[in-house]
């Protein structure tokens, strides 16, 4: 305190700038305080529709207006009536029933078996929460409540996001599925996979191109196959100024042959019911490669049976029709199949995509790949050709397999185009890091 200053604040004249520079010091700290405690109400309301506003979630918080709305289609999936598809009593961790929330009244959830509640249920989601979320409480939806029957109904298909997961559980559901629903199933079906292939073809046909130009050059070729421009970058440094021309000592071209089929393509689709997404997939990328035609390609897709699907590779949605998602697997069958149709080994791509939870003879499907490769085949095993991330599968035949020179690896859709490139080319895979078996 300075002597003759009442405010004791150092300011014997009452300096008016300095009380306003402490006033707003005063005011920061407010705001600071104000603002950290809007982050602990946002971080409390996090967690309120997280915990479910139980007696025992200690937040204390209270939800109203869209809160309260995003509560109640949370609370219906994940709350105290879900898990039975019948607004039964299942109990999920975190959300399992008891006291509501202040301001919510009594909790209690699950669809139930109304078409139209859960139709209401799906718009509320789409309005409150982003398309990728969406995607996931639909799946749990139809995991938890049982609700894949409801799929069966056009006015519920009208109502979903369609996605990757939804085409699998049409598909699996393909043969229960009344006359009246199918051409809803197909329109929902199509509007996937053109979204993928507007997505994949363009990148797919390109890099492939590249790969099949490159595995087919040739250094002697004749007159008419040279490619001038190639030739003429690869021997610039064979330029005479003084001639004003370039001596072309290593010619690059195409042999006749590069211009009809140049690869043949098989793609061998595990159709159990853990493989529904590569399926998927795997039909939007067998129409791409059908339709270059530098490429030959065979779809074949098996369970305990084998059915070729080659003809129907104009229409990815008819390929997805025709097969049966679920039931045993036997690859060894699969194998000997795709194993009869090869002509030209040393120009022949095999893609096996499957979990490999073989139900067939171990051995021979073994002594397949072996031999394929053995006669020059480039042969690919994928554990799953999805975004899923590291599949389920059976790591014994996928030691084995690697140890044949054929590692088995997950394969997202966006790698794709560079594994086949890859092979086309033979050259070493671009596996990804997260691979287990190399």
């Amino acid at each position: 305190m300075t002597h003759g200053d009442p405010h004791g604040d150092g300011n014997p004249h009452g300096d008016p700038g300095l009380h306003a520079a402490s006033n707003t010091n005063a005011t920061a700290a407010a705001d600071h305080d104000h603002g950290r405690g809007q982050g602990d109400q946002e971080r409390l309301r996090r967690w309120r529709l997280v915990l479910g506003g139980q007696g025992a979630d200690g937040t204390g918080c209270s939800l109203s207006g869209t809160d309260a709305a995003m509560d109640r289609t949370l609370e219906a999936l994940y709350g105290s009536g879900g898990g039975d598809g019948h607004g039964g009593g299942g109990t999920v961790a975190g959300r399992s029933g008891g006291p509501q929330g202040a301001g919510s009244g009594a909790r209690s959830g699950g669809l139930g078996g109304s078409a139209p509640q859960v139709a209401r249920w799906l718009g509320d989601i789409r309005r409150y929460f982003p398309t990728s979320v969406v995607q996931v409480m639909q799946r749990d939806a139809i995991d938890r409540l049982g609700l894949s029957a409801l799929l069966l109904e056009p006015e519920m298909l009208e109502a979903v996001e369609a996605d990757v997961h939804l085409v699998g559980t049409l598909l699996s559901l393909n043969k229960a599925m009344p006359e009246t629903t199918k051409n809803t199933a197909r329109a929902v079906v199509r509007k996937v996979v053109e979204d993928l292939e507007k997505r994949l073809a363009t990148r797919t046909r390109a890099t492939l191109t590249g790969a099949l130009d490159r595995s087919t050059r040739i250094s002697r070729p004749r007159h008419r196959d040279i490619d001038w421009d190639r030739t003429i970058r690869a021997n610039l440094k064979n330029y005479l100024p003084e001639h004003g021309t370039v001596v072309p000592e290593r010619l690059i071209g195409y042999g006749r042959a590069a211009r009809g089929v140049k690869k043949d393509v098989v793609l061998c689709v595990d159709q159990s019911g853990s493989m529904a997404a590569s399926v998927v997939y795997a039909s939007v990328f067998g129409a791409v490669l059908a339709s270059m035609r530098s490429l030959a390609t065979r779809l074949v897709v098996f369970d305990t049976s084998v059915v070729d699907l080659t003809e129907e590779l104009d229409d990815p949605v008819d390929v997805l029709f025709g097969t049966q998602l679920g039931g045993g697997t036997d690859i060894n069958r699969a194998l000997a199949y795709c194993q009869s149709k090869i002509t030209r080994p040393a120009d022949t791509v095999v893609v096996l995509i499957s979990d490999l939870y073989e139900g067939g003879i171990r051995e021979e499907m073994l002594g397949r790949v072996a031999a394929m490769k053995a006669s020059g085949v480039q042969f690919v095993t994928l554990l799953a050709l999805s975004d899923e991330g590291a599949p389920s599968y059976d790591r014994e035949h996928a030691a084995a397999l690697a140890a044949l020179g054929a590692p088995a690896f997950a394969c997202t859709p966006d790698l794709f185009p560079e594994v086949m490139a890859a092979a086309i080319e033979r050259r070493q895979l671009p596996i990804p890091d997260m691979a287990v078996h190399q």
